[in-house]
């Protein structure tokens, strides 16, 4: 099991809901991090999440929003279809 206390807040989410992911390191990637700014509509945080069929979530605030709203394990669900 990996030290979740290293992990990001959002791979720790991941982890607990039983996702598996994909992390894509960009740091000192400008090219890649415009890449994902035009796929996360202007965003150039990180990390970004997209989820079903490249459906853009937002940052890790916005995951954890979606999850306690009750709306996060329903988008998981369709993920898995």
């Amino acid at each position: 099991m990996a030290n979740l206390s290293l992990l990001h807040p959002c791979q720790n989410a991941a982890v607990w809901k039983g996702v598996n992911f994909t992390e894509y390191k960009i740091d000192g990637d400008e090219a890649a991090r415009a890449k994902m700014g035009e796929r996360a509509n202007g965003r150039r945080t990180v990390p970004q999440i997209f989820i079903i069929n490249n459906q853009h979530i937002g940052g890790c605030d916005d995951l954890y929003q979606l999850d306690t709203q009750s709306q996060l394990d329903p988008l998981l669900a369709q993920a898995a279809i």
